[in-house]
């Protein structure tokens, strides 16, 4: 057994033996001997981006309810992940939740490729390549730069208006480029956009609101065979890959799919790919976030036959 191993299963066999509320002392004890300016830093960037709890209190219950009921859904990922830096992501991750473990979550940050764009594990030729969560086309023109230009056809999904005419611009010389004004689901349905005051990047859909957008699934929008897939869209992955079931099943396209949105799509969202498509994917993860609380966190998922 290497390090990485030893150092996995003594963090799950030392959390096995705890009970819930031991975890959750300890995990606010660990937070609360951290530096007082970063304690006030992660307090004010979960105000501001409130995916892993609304308040503090929260956070912890929401960490502890994580580490105490899937501790076997991590053990599972992690047996499922093919190479040791994914192992090693996965370790700092959780370590990082449960005792503010920056040296780990650091050792961890990819500094050699373009955000979701691994080029040991991704190979390309011609690709119809759907982003979505396009955003202002920086992981579009992420893919340009790691790939070039020798592509069928590029999807940009996107809901914010603003967003959508810098987007155009960005793209605007570059070929076969589909920019579309939807969120991508699991269902055609009218949903509202929820702005978030810090960054256009992280606005998402509610049921109610002013601003009405379409939602449509990827098997109903695109007709195309499509070979690549981004996901980044504030939470809403899961339904997003149930509404493109048939194209993972039918095109096996290789997978760049957010998973930090919560606590729970990190072990939740390659079971589903897994269900979906029993036996045709390769699972790795990469890390892209800073190193104080884990964000950016990438599934890379690869069809074996590739």
């Amino acid at each position: 057994m290497n390090k990485i191993d030893k150092e996995f299963n003594n963090f799950i066999d030392k959390l096995s033996n705890l009970s819930y509320n031991e975890i959750l002392e300890n995990t606010k004890k660990y937070f609360y001997n951290i530096n007082p300016k970063t304690q006030k830093s992660i307090i004010d960037f979960f105000n501001k981006f409130p995916y892993w709890g609304n308040t503090i209190e929260q956070h912890f219950k929401l960490v502890t309810d994580s580490l105490y009921y899937h501790l076997e859904d991590y053990k599972k990922l992690y047996n499922k992940l093919k190479d040791y830096r994914s192992k090693q992501a996965l370790y700092a991750i959780l370590s990082n939740w449960y005792q503010y473990d920056f040296i780990n979550l650091d050792k961890i940050v990819e500094k050699t490729y373009k955000h979701y764009f691994d080029l040991d594990l991704i190979k390309t030729n011609q690709e119809t390549y759907v982003d979505i969560g396009a955003y202002t086309a920086d992981s579009i023109l992420d893919f340009i730069d790691s790939f070039g230009t020798d592509y069928k056809k590029i999807y940009a999904y996107e809901i914010t208006e603003d967003t959508i005419n810098i987007l155009k611009e960005n793209t605007k010389y570059l070929k076969d480029i589909i920019i579309r004004n939807k969120a991508i689901m699991d269902k055609e349905e009218i949903f509202y956009l929820e702005e978030n005051t810090e960054s256009k990047s992280a606005n998402r859909i509610r049921n109610s609101g002013n601003k009405q957008i379409e939602a449509t699934t990827l098997d109903k929008d695109i007709l195309d065979t499509i070979t690549m897939i981004k996901m980044d869209i504030e939470g809403n992955e899961k339904k997003a890959l149930i509404g493109a079931k048939n194209h993972i099943i039918k095109d096996n396209p290789k997978l760049l799919i957010s998973i930090y949105h919560n606590h729970e799509d990190i072990y939740k969202i390659p079971k589903m790919i897994e269900e979906i498509a029993p036996n045709i994917y390769n699972f790795y993860i990469r890390y892209y976030g800073g190193i104080i609380f884990a964000t950016e966190i990438v599934l890379i998922a690869i069809p074996k036959k590739s």
